[in-house]
């Protein structure tokens, strides 16, 4: 990559935690130089159900990194996901103007590639290249300045709800700040985690949040297929608390401290003490209890994966994949990637951002990988687009405004 001396800030709006990550560019790696993050109550699987709480949890994240990154932030490149995201395979044709493939035509060709009847209610995110081919030449990944007549593109073309992710820009620039682009938060995850010979040859990333559990395959480089399930790390929760009888917080304590994926062997295991509802009172249960819950909820996820990908006819991407790479909170659960390799009949790890330098040691592990990964698009991807809600091109701008001058005031 090219030097690219510029701050960028990634803000990952997730169903339990928003989180904030600046950096830059230095020596061949993402230099992270300040993180925040805050509690997320104003989201639902991706969808913004509180947009008082959503803002106040965005600017709370954003003033923590600021202040630990000593610079000011004033723009953000967003992670969006949920099950309103939907990304499908399309094809564009184009003849070339001067018998050379120019920038110019590549923007074409995208562009004749789009859904010719994009509904009202759906929002375009992602024109995503998987591959060019010039006068029948396949494989091409960088046609430009190549000779030829026609030009054609595979593409993976990714939309989502104009209502949710316009109220997700909207959240954004009521904290005072304007979003450069809008990234699919698995993307930006694999960017992160992935290797290039992972691309090339074939990887499933599965990134296990909150509220969601996205999917992107890879194949020859790019990706080929995503997917969202409404399942997450809350449902994991959930699980513990009806199956143990305890309160959310109690479960989701339980599930950090001791949670496994790994099916009971029939031999007894460790015991742990859990606490009712309503009482202190403590109670000792054999934690392969515990196990068998999370493991059928892992195995679920999974499974619910694999069919989806062969329904969609990409099987066959599992012939020759390297393996599966796990990312997100989930991904920390024990016995995560043995569950998922079982189901697959893949190896499977677990994954965290790599080629991290400054605040590595704090980022440098599944949780922020979507984070990183934003930071890292932005780089890469300098020309923003500049999304702005319907009403947002003006009101970003006071808001920013007022942010700076209360910031000075105190």
């Amino acid at each position: 990559m090219p030097k690219n001396e510029r701050m960028v800030v990634g803000l990952d709006i997730g169903s339990t935690k928003i989180c904030a990550i600046v950096g830059d560019w230095q020596n061949g790696a993402v230099n992270i130089v300040g993180i925040g993050s805050c509690p997320s109550n104003g989201l639902k699987r991706g969808t913004v159900i509180n947009m008082e709480s959503t803002v106040d949890s965005i600017r709370k994240a954003v003033e923590e990194a600021e202040t630990m990154a000593g610079h000011e932030i004033s723009s953000v490149y967003v992670g969006i996901t949920g099950t309103h995201i939907q990304g499908i395979n399309s094809r564009g044709v184009v003849n070339t103007r001067s018998g050379e493939v120019t920038p110019e035509d590549i923007k074409r060709v995208q562009d004749q590639g789009k859904p010719a009847t994009l509904q009202p209610d759906r929002y375009m995110i992602h024109i995503l290249p998987q591959e060019y081919t010039v006068d029948r030449q396949g494989g091409i990944f960088n046609p430009v300045g190549m000779q030829g007549a026609q030009l054609e593109a595979k593409l993976h073309v990714v939309t989502g709800s104009a209502a949710t992710v316009n109220n997700i820009i909207r959240s954004v620039e009521l904290a005072g700040l304007e979003v450069e682009n809008i990234v699919l938060e698995s993307l930006a995850s694999a960017m992160a985690v992935l290797t290039d010979e992972e691309k090339e040859q074939g990887v499933i990333l599965i990134d296990i949040g909150g509220g969601t559990t996205d999917m992107a395959a890879y194949s020859g480089k790019n990706i080929r297929f995503t997917q969202v399930l409404p399942i997450g790390g809350n449902n994991f929760t959930n699980d513990i608390s009806v199956g143990l009888r305890v309160p959310m917080a109690e479960a989701e304590s339980i599930k950090r401290h001791y949670g496994t994926c790994i099916a009971p062997n029939g031999k007894p295991g460790e015991t742990i003490e859990i606490k009712s509802f309503g009482t202190n009172k403590v109670r000792t249960i054999d934690r392969n209890i515990l196990a068998d819950i999370l493991n059928l909820r892992m195995e679920e996820v999974f499974t619910l994966l694999l069919k989806s990908l062969k329904q969609n006819g990409f099987g066959m991407l599992l012939n020759s994949c390297s393996g599966i790479v796990l990312t997100g909170g989930g991904a920390l659960l024990d016995g995560a990637a043995e569950v998922a390799g079982d189901i697959f009949g893949l190896p499977a790890r677990i994954g965290q951002p790599y080629h991290v330098s400054g605040l590595s040691d704090v980022v440098s592990t599944p949780l922020h990988a979507t984070g990183v990964g934003l930071v890292l698009y932005g780089l890469q991807h300098p020309q923003a687009k500049a999304f702005k809600s319907q009403e947002g091109t003006m009101l970003g701008k006071i808001l920013t405004r007022m942010r700076v001058w209360f910031k000075e005031v105190i």
